[in-house]
């Protein structure tokens, strides 16, 4: 295993690969619930939106590592659901039909895997100004951001201001709150895996503190 991925030659080792995976993985796997979710948002069914996300994240995973040999984890778009859903597609099909957008982004993904082949992507790449690269970096990191503070209860729409500070009485605004600390306190530490661990501090924090007494476990 270390011949083929080239551990020692990379300055790494397996238990090191193994706990940057296993971050990587919990980091990421929210995409299967909000890459489905959003695109349900259109019509598009969330049992299958689910499943191919899934799959299609596992596969390209494991070929970029066994065809590459790269470190390198790949999913779904984060960004290109939303223009699917709002823009393509429309909220419950406005526009129209999820078949026809699904079959635009199949389109999309031949002509980019052409552009690819040829060069094109890259020189196309390099002609964007640095600035504007790491612009689009930024704003699909806030776009992200935003959906963890949502699903984490922090923030909540409201019609006057589009957004307001959640309700700081729900147990699961403060598991949130309590892994986001964790993660923050393991990395000013410089503690190994400090992702991994926050996500198991958060993990601890929303279990039923009282097992014995019957206290359900917070939502």
């Amino acid at each position: 295993m270390d011949g083929f991925f080239k551990f020692s030659e990379r300055g790494t080792d397996l238990k090191t690969e193994v706990i940057a995976g296993l971050t990587t993985f919990l980091t990421m796997a929210y995409i299967v619930f909000v890459n489905p979710g959003i695109l349900s948002a259109a019509g598009v069914p969330f049992e299958g939106a689910a499943t191919a996300t899934a799959l299609g994240a596992a596969l390209m995973c494991v070929a970029m590592g066994m065809i590459t040999n790269r470190p390198l984890a790949l999913a779904s778009g984060m960004g290109l659901n939303a223009v699917v859903t709002f823009s393509i597609i429309g909220f419950q099909q406005a526009n129209v039909p999820w078949q026809v957008g699904m079959s635009v982004i199949f389109v999309e993904g031949i002509l980019i895997f052409i552009l690819v082949l040829t060069g094109l992507r890259e020189a196309i790449m390099n002609a964007i100004p640095i600035n504007l690269k790491r612009a689009i970096g930024v704003g699909i990191g806030l776009f992200i951001t935003f959906i963890g503070l949502v699903d984490g209860g922090i923030v909540t729409a409201n019609p006057a201001t589009l957004v307001q500070l959640g309700d700081f009485s729900k147990p699961a605004v403060w598991v949130t709150l309590i892994g986001l600390v964790a993660i923050f306190a393991f990395m000013a530490l410089k503690v190994k895996g400090d992702i991994l661990w926050g996500i198991g501090v958060a993990t601890v924090a929303a279990g039923d503190p009282c097992p014995r007494c019957g206290a359900p476990a917070p939502a």
